[in-house]
């Protein structure tokens, strides 16, 4: 077949490259990333298979690419992450585990497909832009409040953040491997519990009072 507009193409505005990329990311939301093939997302775009190969260089660009575009989708639905000095430090955190929570309760489990092809993880870790991270965005972020004084001068900046980040890893990856179901997997501790947990090792220290006469 040759690499002519697919029929759900005809009169609208999207190239095939990205119809295929736009299937792909739909059955990965629907059904994750296991057992998906170059003929499952021909079939679903409505083209044949070898057409694939015209727009992308082997399968693991088109899943890179639709992973890519449905971690951007849910990042689009979540709301926007708060900025160092505004509102209240704790107020703010409850926001980035929030955040952080919801995208990899509904991103990891798609990615756990891949772990026996880290060739695609790879590729897609490539296409994302570092400013747009979640981690990278929240090590920012606390670093930002240390400097204005908000939280502890000498605050362990890349402890919490791996404490935060283990903690939204760690519900969605206890359900895979228990075969649990993991549409909006729950954590055991609430967003209030593990922000005062992170703030009692980095919260600004009281001033010492004079001592004794």
């Amino acid at each position: 077949m040759s690499p002519r507009k697919a029929a759900a193409l005809r009169g609208g505005d999207r190239t095939l490259r990205e119809h295929l990329i736009a299937t792909a990311e739909r059955m990965i939301a629907e059904r994750g990333t296991a057992g998906l093939t170059v003929r499952a997302i021909a079939q679903e775009a409505g083209v044949a298979g070898g057409v694939l190969y015209n727009h992308f260089a082997d399968k693991e660009e088109l899943i890179a690419l639709a992973l890519r575009a449905r971690a951007t989708a849910i990042e689009s639905g979540l709301d926007p992450l708060p900025a160092p000095g505004t509102g209240t430090v704790e107020g703010n955190l409850r926001a980035y585990v929030a955040h952080g929570l919801a995208l990899h309760g509904r991103l990891v489990p798609a990615l756990t497909g891949l772990i026996a092809t880290p060739e695609v993880l790879a590729r897609f870790a490539g296409l994302s832009d570092p400013d747009r991270d979640w981690r990278h965005r929240l090590r920012g972020y606390l670093e930002a409040e240390r400097g204005l004084g908000r939280i502890a001068a000498g605050a362990p900046v890349d402890a919490a953040t791996s404490m935060i980040v283990g903690a939204c890893h760690e519900p969605v990856l206890s359900a895979l491997f228990q075969g649990r179901g993991i549409a909006e997997p729950s954590p055991r501790y609430s967003v209030d519990d593990l922000v005062a947990a992170v703030l009692a090792g980095i919260g600004p220290r009281e001033a010492a009072g004079p001592g004794p006469a």
